[in-house]
C-alpha cells in the first residue's frame, strides 16, 4: 500500500512516499508537488516489467485508485550504443571544427580560448556526473548552446581588443580594456541565458527540463571560465612580458573596413521578413504540425531490416493491419530512420488503452504488418528483441493522453513565461521598453520561421519533420543562441548611444550590428 497516512503532499514535497507490499518497498518517488485533484503519476527509469510490477503491487494493496503506466520508452543496446556513437562523432567534428577556426582566427589567444572551453566541458559533466543527471538529447542542446555562449564570449573579448590594439594601445592595456569593455555583454548575455533556464526549468516538463538544467550548468561554468579563468591564464602571460597575438596574418585586417548600410536597406527586409511570416502563419493556421507522440499520445517502434525497405510501401501495408473493429483506419506513419534499412513507425491505434495486453497486441499487428520485409523465419520473441545481428525492434517508446497533454501545457506556459523573463530582464538592465519589445518580437520572428518551415514541408520532406523532443531540442537552442546575440547587440546600442553622440541614429545602429 502507498503509505501516506492523513498527511498532505502539499506539506511534504521534497520528500519520499513508500510503495510497499508485506513489508518490502517497491519504489519511494519524491513528492514534486501537490495533488489537487486526485490523479498523480510516478516517474523514473523502469523497464517493462519493473513497470508492469508496480502496477501489479498498486492495484493489489489498498489504494481507492487504479494505477497503469502512462509512458515507457525502451531502446535496444545495439541502438543506444549507435545513438552514442553518433552524438560523440557528430560532437568531437563540431568541436574540432571550431578549434580550427578559433585559432586560425585568433592565433594564439585562441588556443587559451579553447583551452577554457575543454574546461569548460569538464566542469559540465563532472556537474552533471556528481549530480546524477540524466543525459538526454535536449539536454545535448543545452550543452551545444552553452559552447555556442563560450565561443561568442571569447569573441566578444578578442574583438574589443583588436579595436584597443588598432586605437594604438599596448598588449598589456589592450587586453586590460577589452576584458573591461566585453563584460557588460558577456554578463547580459549570460544571465539572460541563466534566467531562461531557471524559468524553463520550472515551469516546463520532461524534455524542456533537460535542456534546462544542462544550459543553466553550462550558461554558470561558461560565464566563470570565460571571465576568470581565461583572464587569469591571459594575464599571467601578460604579465611575464610574453606576447600573446589576437590574430593571424590572414585575419588580421579582415572585415576591419567593412561597412555595411542596414538601416537603409531595411524596408527590404521588411518586406521579405512579412512575406516569410505571413507564409509561415498562413501554413500553420492551414497545415498544421506533424505532432510526434511526445504530444498526441501513441507509440513509436524503430524496427531495423535486414535489408532496403521502402518506408512508403510499409506504411500503405500497415495501414490496413492497423484498422479498428468498425473498420475505420488508425493513424499509421513509416518514415527512414537513419540508415535504408531502418524506419520508425508510429501509430495511435488503441491510444486510449494503455494495458499491457494492448502492447502485445500492437506489437503482433506490427510484426504481422513486416512479416513480407522479414527474414522467413523469424518468430514474434525474435522480432521482439533485435539485436545488431537481426531484424526486428530495437526501439519502442509509448506516450499516453494524459502526459501527451501535460508535455503541451506545461511547454506552453514555459515558453510563455521564459518570454515574459527576458522582456522584463531587458527592460531593468536597459531602462527602455524598447529593447524589452525588441528582443521579445525578434524571438517570435525566428520561432514562426522555424514553425512555418515545418508546417510547410513535414508532408513533402522524404526524412522526418515532426514536432518531437527533437524538435523542442533544436528551436529551444536556436532561440537561445538568437536572444544571446540580440543582448550583445544591444549592448553596444546602449555603450555608443553614450559615447557617440554625433552619430545619427541609424548610423549608430549599423555601427553596432557590425560588431557582432
Amino acid at each position: 500500500m502507498l503509505k501516506t497516512g492523513k498527511l498532505s503532499t502539499e506539506k511534504n514535497v521534497g520528500k519520499p512516499v513508500a510503495v510497499t507490499l508485506d513489508n518490502r518497498v517497491y519504489t519511494a518517488p519524491n513528492v514534486q508537488g501537490a495533488i489537487p485533484n486526485g490523479r498523480t503519476q510516478i516517474s523514473g527509469n523502469f523497464s517493462q516489467e519493473e513497470a508492469k510490477e508496480l502496477v501489479d503491487v498498486l492495484g493489489a494493496g489498498k489504494l481507492p485508485a487504479g494505477a497503469k503506466v502512462v509512458q515507457a520508452t525502451q531502446v535496444g543496446p545495439s541502438l543506444g550504443q549507435e545513438s552514442i556513437d553518433a552524438g560523440v562523432m557528430s560532437f568531437s567534428i563540431a568541436f574540432l571544427i571550431i578549434i580550427a577556426y578559433i585559432i586560425f582566427y585568433y592565433g594564439l589567444a585562441g588556443v587559451y580560448a579553447v583551452i577554457a572551453m575543454i574546461i569548460n566541458l569538464f566542469y559540465i559533466f563532472g556537474i552533471m556526473d556528481s549530480g546524477d543527471f540524466t543525459l538526454t538529447l535536449p539536454g545535448i542542446a543545452g550543452i551545444v548552446l552553452s559552447m555556442a555562449m563560450a565561443v561568442d564570449t571569447n569573441v566578444i573579448i578578442y574583438e574589443r581588443t583588436k579595436e584597443e590594439l588598432f586605437a594604438g594601445k599596448s598588449i598589456l592595456e589592450a587586453y586590460k580594456d577589452g576584458f573591461k569593455h566585453a563584460l557588460n555583454a558577456i554578463i547580459d548575455g549570460h544571465l539572460t541565458m541563466i534566467l531562461t533556464a531557471v524559468v524553463l526549468f520550472f515551469f516546463g516538463t520532461g524534455p524542456i527540463k533537460g535542456f534546462a538544467l544542462t544550459l543553466l550548468i553550462g550558461a554558470v561554468m561558461t560565464l566563470f571560465t570565460s571571465i576568470l579563468l581565461s583572464r587569469v591564464m591571459i594575464f599571467h602571460r601578460l604579465d611575464k612580458g610574453k606576447g600573446l597575438s589576437v590574430w593571424t596574418p590572414p585575419t588580421k585586417n579582415l572585415f576591419r573596413n567593412t561597412w555595411i548600410d542596414f538601416i537603409g536597406k531595411r524596408k527590404y527586409s521588411y518586406i521579405l521578413s512579412a512575406i516569410l511570416t505571413v507564409i509561415s502563419l498562413g501554413s500553420i493556421f492551414v497545415n498544421g504540425f506533424k505532432f510526434g507522440i511526445d504530444f498526441t499520445g501513441g507509440r513509436n517502434y524503430v524496427v531495423r531490416f535486414d535489408k532496403e525497405v521502402n518506408a512508403e510501401d510499409v506504411e500503405n501495408g500497415l495501414v490496413k493491419v492497423f484498422s479498428t473493429q468498425d473498420g475505420k483506419n488508425s493513424s499509421v506513419e513509416a518514415k527512414t530512420f537513419g540508415n535504408n534499412n531502418q524506419l520508425k513507425i508510429s501509430t495511435d491505434y488503441l491510444i486510449n488503452d494503455e494495458s499491457l495486453k494492448a502492447d502485445q497486441t500492437i506489437e503482433q499487428k506490427l510484426f504481422e504488418g513486416l512479416k513480407p520485409n522479414l527474414p522467413a523465419n523469424m518468430t514474434l520473441e525474435e522480432f521482439k528483441s533485435a539485436d545488431t545481428d537481426h531484424a526486428g525492434i530495437i526501439s519502442s517508446e509509448k506516450v499516453g493522453p494524459s502526459v501527451a497533454d501535460d508535455i503541451q501545457t506545461h511547454g506552453t506556459l514555459a515558453v510563455v513565461a521564459a518570454l515574459a523573463g527576458i522582456f522584463i530582464y531587458i527592460l531593468v538592465r536597459f531602462r527602455k521598453w524598447q529593447f524589452s519589445l525588441g528582443a521579445v518580437a525578434a524571438l517570435l520572428h525566428d520561432a514562426i520561421i522555424i514553425l512555418g518551415a515545418f508546417s510547410l514541408f513535414h508532408s513533402v520532406m522524404p526524412f522526418n519533420m515532426e514536432v518531437n523532443q527533437d524538435f523542442i531540442a533544436a528551436i529551444l537552442t536556436v532561440l537561445g543562441y538568437s536572444i544571446n546575440d540580440t543582448v550583445i547587440i544591444f549592448d553596444r546600442i546602449r555603450e555608443y548611444l553614450r559615447e557617440k553622440k554625433a552619430l545619427t541614429l541609424s548610423g549608430l545602429f549599423d555601427d553596432a550590428i557590425l560588431v557582432l
